[in-house]
């Protein structure tokens, strides 16, 4: 494959490149991590400030109109500086939902604010019983005096604690495991009935668990046919995350690499033990082909919904998370008790891919999808 970026891509790359650089060094994530919203609200304004947030949206409501493979460029940076920030969640997925969903008024009012970084959104969608299946939905939406109101549990909302609006999905009709049935709301957090228990997850990044009593909720698209959209969406959110996966991972063979030039055992630097180097050399190979596999997968992320764009996705999924555990597990192999501490980044670093290569599903679970998927061809 040619993949040579236009000359607006290379600037577009470079702008996220220098942002990160200069704005995310370790320590000063450290600092946001610890602060009350688990990223930085200035580096999130910057974001917006740069066009950044506004990159997937049309230019109508203040976008640039960009491509899978623009949101790679700027998703890879992301990943290679752990930036906490939610970009694949409010505005990859939820605003992706938004714009495929909403009406044109909603769109109108509430895009722009996405794109320019002013309205955070996020996507409550998993259940604890649901494991990976966007239609297996409990959480119930009736309606009462001409309004919707929901009442329901999601489980592990990612940035929902410090979300502005949820994107929550119940279902208006049905059994609890119906394809049929699912609707997809918004919900303003501050609204009664709604509580955010927050907690920490396996890399460091808050998220919350919501709780839905009797709470109002505005309607996206039509009752009861969203899963297709969520479907669809959740298949961009995959491929951003593949690309951001790979900024990480391509910062964690780095360190590795360094440090093998540097630790010194028996007399001698450790990279010049031939077994060491071996090791290393499987680390490149399993982030190369991970690296055309994220590639592949920003090419289609965005084309219509076809069971070749879902065999794609899922294919890039299942190497890329498996090249993810890899790549976090020989990491800390080579750089023995350092690489598990809290003090240095590796260990971020591979905390970050061992969540990657489970949410939207892990290995196992999109091998099967792309068995299914080749079975239908």
């Amino acid at each position: 494959m040619d993949f040579k970026l236009t000359e607006e891509q290379q600037m577009l790359q470079d702008t996220a490149a220098r942002l990160v650089r200069d704005a995310y060094g370790f320590e000063q994530r450290e600092a946001f991590l610890k602060g009350d919203p688990g990223f930085s609200r200035e580096f999130w304004a910057q974001l917006g400030e740069l066009g950044l947030t506004s990159v997937p949206f049309a230019e109508a409501f203040g976008g640039f109109g960009g491509s899978g493979v623009d949101t790679l460029l700027i998703a890879t940076e992301l990943g290679r500086g752990l930036c906490l920030e939610p970009y694949l969640y409010s505005v990859i997925f939820a605003g992706g939902l938004l714009d495929q969903l909403g009406s044109d008024a909603q769109k109108s009012e509430l895009l722009p604010q996405v794109a320019s970084a002013q309205l955070q959104l996020a996507v409550a969608l998993d259940e604890p019983q649901s494991h990976y299946q966007l239609h297996d939905v409990q959480t119930r939406a009736v309606v009462v005096d001409g309004g919707w109101w929901l009442s329901g549990h999601k489980a592990v909302v990612m940035a929902g604690h410090s979300a502005d609006l949820l994107l929550v999905s119940a279902r208006t009709g049905g059994e609890s495991r119906d394809e049929a049935g699912v609707s997809l709301f918004l919900v303003d957090p501050a609204s009664a009935g709604v509580t955010r228990r927050v907690l920490p997850t396996v890399d460091g990044r808050k998220a919350c668990e919501l709780y839905l009593e009797n709470v109002r909720g505005t309607l996206l698209g039509e009752p009861g046919q969203a899963l297709a959209a969520l479907r669809y969406q959740q298949g961009r959110a995959i491929a951003a995350q593949c690309a951001e996966a790979i900024g990480s991972m391509e910062a964690a063979c780095q360190l590795t690499l360094d440090y093998l030039k540097t630790r010194q055992q028996f007399g001698q630097v450790i990279g010049k033990f031939q077994a060491l180097q071996h090791r290393m050399v499987d680390m490149r190979i399993e982030l190369d082909q991970a690296t055309s596999m994220a590639m592949l997968a920003a090419c289609v992320a965005d084309e219509p919904d076809s069971a070749e764009r879902s065999r794609t996705l899922a294919a890039a999924k299942y190497v890329v998370s498996r090249a993810a555990r890899f790549i976090a597990d020989q990491g800390i192999q080579l750089h023995g008790g350092i690489g598990l501490t809290w003090e240095y980044v590796l260990s971020h670093h591979a905390k970050h891919l061992l969540m990657v290569a489970r949410q939207f599903g892990d290995d196992d679970y999109h091998l099967r999808i792309y068995s299914e998927l080749l079975q239908v061809a």
